[in-house]
């Protein structure tokens, strides 16, 4: 199975523009297809770069549409306290193919003497980078064993997954179900670390793959000659290195119906904002900003603090450069990214052994790589009491602050709208706002305070005032993608999105969104905002 899933592609290297808006026309002539003009960077036969003017095709209305919503999901779950899970997915691809991915799991629980029934649900959403093959594995195997872990604080006695083969233990996440439970005597401190250790693990499994399979292939004769062997042509030899050459981001949130409890965690620089509802005196209420992770980049002071306490005291100054890790990878958390965890010596044997016969190389090794690794999949985990109604209300009847929503992004999202704007465009949605609304109007339908902050991983780019945001989609993934990329502004939106790949990189990022929220199954949540 994991044979057939990881079949090596073909790496296609290109060079691209620059960030800011270029293209300045397009064709009007109805008789031909609109196109528009884009200035890129390509390289010229003598090998340097150089901006030169190209036309695209300009998508139609009803094309980005199709775009927009075709693979946006809405599904439902509901739960024994009267409420109703709902919960919607959409991604847009800018890479070719696109390096987001996501998951999803819904686990019911059974009623027992100390605990009330209920789900667990698990939402996982996962940026890759230098490809789509650590993205797309975390996409099976990450949510069973965040499970799996869980499980084992039930019953401590429980065998670990089998390990003997090269890829045993993910194997077996492979083709296992997610099961779980969260135990009444299992506190919070506990599941966190299960699911640090379920993160931990799963990413020794990937990076550690390609040297188990080495081990497993190399004679002694070998070994005592100092050769490597030539296994470029097995089966498996891209299948183990390829997960582990490219890398990804992950971002799980996890909520507990039967005990309220919400789980966060975030390895790397997708972000996890919650939207509180806040009763206010006058009867009417605002919403509350809660962030709940934060950007993990070499622009992240906790992150910087933390990698220069790893390392010898002499690489202070450049286990961050410019922002990035050894002046490269800009998360400083991540699955895969393996150059960043190999010494240089296992890098040169493997590129030996795996990589040269496949007419392939590892990528240049760092610099100032010296003290591997420098990149961490350990996650931080935030947790949080959920304020939601109860088929046991306190004495003081229904809370004054309701978690209603949680949207989990990956940074493709956050670069384009702030914590704030994505708070008041789901409002605005629950709300059962329709058509354009004026951004500076927003602020006044849907009120929202200041909440807490997060830190910025990247330098944001300016934005330009004006315009109006767009309320079309029933789905609200799909809505937060549309208003990312132009909102009411049909002509910016249809631009943006006719960029093709790879040129399109400098403009916009693969973005995938997860928004879930509840609602009561009595009556509609419009009615009660």
């Amino acid at each position: 199975m994991f044979r057939r899933t990881w079949k090596p592609i073909a790496a296609t290297a290109v060079l691209i523009g620059t960030p800011a808006y270029l293209y300045h026309r397009y064709s009007t002539n109805k008789l031909k297809n609109q196109t528009f003009n884009l200035s890129v960077r390509e390289q010229r036969p003598d090998g340097q770069a150089a901006m030169v003017t190209r036309s695209f095709p300009l998508q139609s209305k009803e094309q980005v549409e199709s775009r927009i919503r075709e693979f946006a999901t809405s599904e439902s779950a509901a739960t024994s306290e009267g409420l109703s899970w709902k919960y919607t997915t959409a991604r847009l691809s800018s890479n070719n193919p696109i390096e987001d991915t996501n998951a999803q799991a819904i686990i019911a629980q059974k009623s027992t003497p100390l605990s009330p029934a209920g789900n667990l649900m698990f939402f996982a959403v996962m940026d890759g980078h230098g490809g789509w093959q650590t993205s797309q594995l975390l996409s099976k195997v990450l949510i069973p064993a965040v499970a799996l872990e869980l499980s084992a604080l039930k019953d401590a006695s429980a065998p670990a997954p089998h390990k003997s083969s090269i890829f045993g233990g993910v194997r077996s996440l492979l083709s296992s179900k997610p099961e779980a439970t969260t135990p009444v005597e299992a506190d919070s401190t506990q599941i966190t670390r299960a699911i640090q250790r379920a993160f931990s693990n799963l990413d020794a499994e990937i990076v550690n793959a390609p040297l188990r399979f080495l081990a497993a292939n190399i004679v002694n004769t070998q070994i005592a000659k100092g050769l490597v062997p030539d296994l470029s042509q097995h089966p498996m030899a891209m299948a183990s290195m390829l997960p582990a050459m490219s890398g990804s981001c992950a971002i799980l949130g996890l909520i507990d119906t039967a005990h309220r409890d919400l789980y966060v965690a975030c390895t790397g620089d997708s972000r996890a904002v919650a939207g509180v509802w806040e009763e206010t005196a006058d009867g009417k209420g605002k919403w509350h900003v809660e962030v709940l992770s934060e950007d993990q980049t070499g622009r992240n002071p906790n992150e910087l603090k933390r990698m220069q306490s790893e390392h010898p005291p002499e690489e202070a100054n450049d286990v961050i450069r410019r922002g990035r890790v050894l002046g490269g990878l800009e998360p400083t958390r991540a699955f895969g990214d393996a150059r960043y965890k190999w010494s240089r010596e296992v890098q040169a044997v493997l590129n030996e052994a795996f990589l040269i016969g496949n007419g392939r190389s590892m990528r240049t090794i760092p610099s100032l790589l010296k003290t591997p690794p420098y990149v961490t999949a350990t996650p931080v985990v935030t947790h949080r009491k959920l304020s939601i109604p109860s088929s046991e209300p306190d004495s003081e009847g229904k809370p004054k602050s309701k978690f209603r929503f949680l949207v989990l992004a990956t940074d493709g999202l956050w670069d384009q709208l702030s914590s704030e704007e994505v708070v008041s465009l789901v409002g605005g949605h629950l709300r059962g706002l329709k058509g354009n609304v004026s951004k500076s109007d927003l602020p006044s339908l849907v009120p929202v305070a200041e909440g807490s902050k997060t830190v910025e991983g990247k330098e944001k780019r300016d934005k330009a005032g004006g315009g109006s945001w767009s309320f079309v989609d029933d789905n609200l993934s799909a809505h937060l993608i549309r208003n990312a990329f132009g909102g009411g502004d049909e002509t910016k939106l249809r631009h943006l999105l006719s960029i093709p790949s790879p040129h399109s990189r400098r403009y916009r990022d693969d973005v995938t969104v997860t928004v879930v929220w509840w609602e009561e199954e009595s009556m509609g949540v419009k009615a009660k905002l």
